[in-house]
């Protein structure tokens, strides 16, 4: 379930720029319960590094650096992981964010893109769009990112 709403937050970022609230607090009361069955201790680990993740994504936003829906759902995921697992992700995320942040790069060096009609199909009308965003040096769609993360974390960990 953490993977499928992962990828339900990539994707509605990249086509509309933001991320459902319902998304981030699903991932979150997953995450709460899973660290509540090992224990009030591992819930408590978890929930202090959340906090801390939360606060200090907070500035980022505060800056402009990140979206309110990036530092929700990095937060939401971090409640349902190990502390040390926290930190694998947040690693794995910045990896991921520099890999995207190096494809939008390359991307902007192609030909404007042809609008979209309305009569094909969403990805395409998608991906029409974030080729225009990518054209004009809009925002990166970060979710990916944070999805990237959190699904190599969680398939993956690099501890393990």
């Amino acid at each position: 379930m953490p993977v499928t709403l992962l990828l339900l937050a990539a994707w509605r970022d990249i086509a509309t720029r933001t991320i459902p609230d319902s998304v981030s607090l699903a991932l979150a009361s997953f995450g709460l319960g899973l660290r509540a069955s090992e224990g009030t201790t591992a819930l408590a680990a978890s929930a202090a590094i959340a906090a801390l993740l939360f606060l200090g994504l907070v500035l980022l936003h505060a800056r402009g650096a990140l979206g309110g829906g990036d530092v929700k759902l990095a937060s939401a995921i971090a409640l349902g992981l190990p502390p040390l697992a926290t930190f694998d992700f947040l690693l794995a995320t910045a990896l991921s964010g520099g890999v995207l942040a190096l494809l939008y790069l390359v991307l902007r060096h192609l030909p404007a893109p042809v609008p979209a009609r309305p009569t094909t199909s969403l990805p395409r009308r998608v991906l029409a769009a974030e080729r225009w965003r990518i054209h004009r040096r809009g925002p990166l769609p970060y979710a990916v990112a944070i999805a990237a993360g959190g699904i190599l974390t969680l398939i993956a960990p690099l501890g393990g």
